[in-house]
């Protein structure tokens, strides 16, 4: 009965949604406490699920009275199973910096737990219709949060979004078309079969199939030239938001990409169609690059890093491309170190902005003075992302990497050097604009005093931008009564740009340390830096977790 755990952890948050629009009838703060105990929830389920699929292998559950191929089958595999444990931990704690930073109300939390249902009902489908249906429950969810704070920078951001996002899954919805005509399924694992024995892989229908599908789940996943949508979204939504989506949302889509692309499609398809794979791998060697060198022109931290997810991306798509085991072990790895590293990337940055009002590379100057653990934790998972060893950035980047040279030396293809070295470029572009941020943490200002930056500040200011008596902006930012935004950077002995940082008046303090943030939040976002850490040590447990899909895989 242990296969009951998938459809009750994919209803669990679904059924919750709906009670913080209940219960508002009559309590005003129901919400909060509703999400908290689902997510609990979740990540229990979550943690149960992990532990069957360790001992006894993939689950599966039939829905209803019919038994797969016909009827929805719901499936956990070690691939899944591992996804999902990023979406449980990380809808989780976003709760905690989304109970101070905001939005706050009701109807936020019955979006956010049903963005979270989708996101699980994807990573456990194994049907592609039904992955169709939780991917718009996805999007629309997404939609909705991105233009939680109601204005008009996150509407704009918001319509932007959706527009692309119908589009893709439009292509995705005829994709599917197009192979349940071939095949007369919509089981993943029966469509495999059907594929060989109905069709081809050179069957024109169900080449479309995959091409249409993989545009679609390209737009959302947002590799380049098709990326517009993100930095707007990212940039444009509240913070707690933009932490959930950057982290969960594109990182779904990409694990469709993987799952429909080998469990449905096979890597048989994929040798077979050298146009499809060479397109795919130009256009992740073009997202890599342009991604990259993108987020080092930005200033604007949340813009900085929406550009290097398009890079990071990249990356994934190139490892679907390649079809060798060694590469697909590298995406699954950078699928979810990455989940991991803008999670904890984009928690720093909406706790600096939250204490310190600071969003821009220039707001920075010395802010490890003035918040030492918040600024360690962000450099930490920065350096993460440029693949530092050790870190999960680096395994993921290095299996990827390896996989494009070995897919050159057995194949005679320079498409996998070329693969190989955008990886290198790309590095060193993220190491340049990883770098600006560590240098205005540590070393801008050096030497100046630090004036009145730390000090008590008794400007006037009534509204700390959190309580009952306040509001915040756009980004949940602390706004003073003349709705004028508090400076990020007091005017020291130095040159404001380089003095410490000025904290939000009335910032909430964390208890135990002199980072001008929450302690909880703050411990999550410490926690997340160490976790890539951790996880860069782990590469022959990761192997180990991973080898029964890839053995199926490549069987």
């Amino acid at each position: 009965m242990s296969d009951v755990l998938l459809p009750v952890a994919i209803a669990l948050p679904l059924v919750a949604a709906t009670l913080p629009l209940a219960l508002g009838l009559k309590y005003e703060r129901a919400g909060w406490p509703v999400a908290a105990v689902a997510t609990t929830a979740l990540a229990g389920l979550a943690t149960a699920i992990g532990v069957e699929v360790a001992r006894n292998g993939p689950l599966s559950h039939a829905l209803g009275t019919y038994e797969p191929p016909i009827g929805i089958e719901l499936v956990a595999d070690e691939l899944s199973v591992a996804v999902l444990a990023l979406v449980a931990a990380v809808s989780l704690a976003t709760l905690a910096f989304a109970r101070v930073a905001g939005p706050r109300g009701n109807s936020f939390y019955s979006g956010y737990l049903l963005l979270v249902g989708g996101l699980t009902g994807l990573v456990l489908t194994g049907d592609l219709f039904n992955m169709f249906v939780f991917l718009e429950i996805v999007g629309i969810s997404t939609y909705a949060l991105i233009a939680a704070d109601r204005s008009g920078a996150s509407a704009y951001a918001s319509l932007k979004y959706l527009v692309v996002g119908t589009v893709g899954a439009s292509l995705y919805l005829l994709g599917v078309g197009y192979a349940f005509l071939a095949t007369g399924t919509l089981n993943m694992l029966d469509m495999q079969v059907q594929i060989v024995e109905q069709a081809s892989y050179a069957d024109p229908l169900i080449r479309a199939s995959y091409a249409l599908i993989v545009a679609g789940l390209g737009l959302k996943i947002a590799v380049f030239p098709i990326h517009a949508w993100q930095p707007d979204a990212y940039q444009r939504a509240p913070d707690a938001v933009t932490t959930i989506v950057a982290a969960l949302v594109s990182t779904a889509s990409a694990y469709a990409l993987i799952r429909v692309s080998y469990t449905v499609f096979t890597v048989d398809f994929l040798a077979a169609n050298d146009a499809i794979t060479t397109v795919m791998l130009i256009v992740a060697g073009a997202s890599i690059l342009a991604g990259s060198a993108l987020a080092a022109m930005q200033s604007d931290l949340k813009r900085m890093f929406a550009y290097s997810s398009v890079a990071q991306f990249g990356m994934i798509v190139a490892a679907v491309a390649l079809a060798n085991e060694t590469a697909l072990l590298g995406g699954i790895v950078h699928l979810v170190g990455h989940g991991l590293l803008k999670f904890g990337l984009f928690l720093g940055i909406g706790l600096l902005a939250l204490g310190y009002g600071a969003r821009e590379l220039d707001d920075l100057a010395s802010a490890a003075r003035s918040a030492p653990y918040t600024a360690g934790a962000v450099a930490l998972l920065g350096l993460g992302l440029v693949g530092i060893p050790p870190s999960i950035g680096f395994l993921g980047k290095w299996y990827i990497g390896v996989g494009a040279v070995e897919a050159s030396l057995d194949g005679g293809d320079p498409a996998g050097i070329g693969i190989a070295a955008v990886i290198f470029v790309s590095t060193l572009f993220t190491l340049s604009y990883v770098a600006r941020v560590i240098e205005r943490f540590y070393f801008a200002g050096v030497g100046l005093s630090d004036g009145h930056g730390e000090g008590d500040h008794g400007d006037g200011h009534d509204e700390d931008g959190h309580g009952d008596d306040g509001h915040q902006d756009a980004h949940g930012t602390g706004v003073a009564a003349d709705g004028g935004r508090e400076p990020a950077a007091a005017a020291g002995s130095g040159t404001e740009s380089d003095a410490p940082l000025t904290p939000v008046e009335g910032a909430p303090r964390s208890r135990f340390v002199p980072d001008r943030v929450p302690s909880a939040p703050l411990v999550i976002l410490v926690l997340a830096a160490l976790a890539t850490v951790a996880l860069g040590f782990a590469g022959y447990a990761l192997f180990e977790w991973f080898d029964p899909f890839l053995t199926e895989v490549f069987a």
